[in-house]
């Protein structure tokens, strides 16, 4: 959906475009296209965590968003939580452990968040509310490492980075109080307000927080950070969640699709401005 949506806003801005259907076969598809620019828009692993990014390096052919190293550090939970911490930005209660260990109890006081270290899009991802919610079961389908996290109260804001500056603050709203993967993909959707009905200082405070991952992680023109603010604390409510490098263009009503409707931006001037950005060795 993603693709097909960019290749068309891409041949609106006028530029001939080749679809490629990302396989197996890639290599040879990518080498037939003799491309002068790689529109990313996969998302998830190995479109996302420097895999692929990796792979148009070796091809040396330029390519939009960041670079291999930001994109595996952002992909890596843990290793983004520590680049985080390292540069002063607030982050929950946590830490990585083998999926053996559930079977001793909850590893944190609920509620905590269950998380794949690998992984995006909410995918595998498990909220214990209570003590009285038994711990997650360990199973063939939970990677061996997991991160646990504290589920810290507050709402889910969303911080759209572009060209390197903080862009727009998106309010999401869903029925369970979580932005899960229930909520992005299935009915009922969460609700998105942008810009997000917050005090000036803040927004503010949001955009500072998302570019300042954005720089801290070696992000390059564009991401979205995902932070929960606890409104109770004021400016010290923020957590800072995580990172996504390939945010989700061309979904309307999408957070960021709906943070350049407010700014007056297509998806065609969006796509063009990442393109003029290609390069290698990001």
């Amino acid at each position: 959906m993603m693709g097909k949506n960019c290749v068309s806003a891409l041949e609106g801005a006028e530029y001939d475009v080749i679809g490629i259907d990302a396989g197996d076969d890639v290599v040879e598809q990518l080498v037939a296209a003799r491309a002068d620019v790689a529109f990313n828009a996969l998302m998830g692993r190995w479109g996302e965590d420097g895999a692929i990014q990796g792979l148009l390096e070796w091809l040396q052919i330029p390519y939009t968003h960041s670079g291999v190293n930001a994109s595996a550090i952002c992909m890596n939970k843990a290793a983004s939580r520590a680049v985080y911490q390292a540069n002063g930005l607030p982050v929950a209660k946590g830490h990585l452990i083998h999926r053996d260990r559930l079977i001793d109890g909850h590893p944190l006081d609920p509620p905590y968040v269950l998380k794949p270290n690998l992984e995006g899009s909410s995918i595998g991802i498990q909220f214990i509310w209570d003590k009285a919610t038994p711990a997650p079961t360990p199973g063939p389908d939970m990677p061996e490492i997991v991160l646990v996290e504290e589920l810290v109260p507050g709402v889910d804001l969303t911080v759209g980075v572009l060209r390197d500056r903080g862009f727009g603050v998106t309010q999401i709203e869903t029925e369970s109080g979580v932005w899960d993967y229930q909520s992005k993909y299935s009915q009922p959707h969460a609700r998105y307000m942008t810009p997000a009905a917050l005090p000036p200082d803040i927004t503010a405070r949001c955009l500072e927080l998302g570019e300042a991952a954005h720089h801290a992680l070696g992000c390059r023109f564009i991401s979205r950070t995902d932070l929960r603010w606890d409104e109770s604390k004021g400016l010290d409510g923020f957590t800072v969640i995580e990172t996504n490098t390939q945010p989700a263009i061309g979904f309307e009503g999408g957070t960021f699709d709906s943070q350049l409707a407010a700014k007056n931006l297509t998806l065609s001037e969006l796509c063009h401005l990442l393109v003029q950005d290609a390069s290698l060795r990001r």
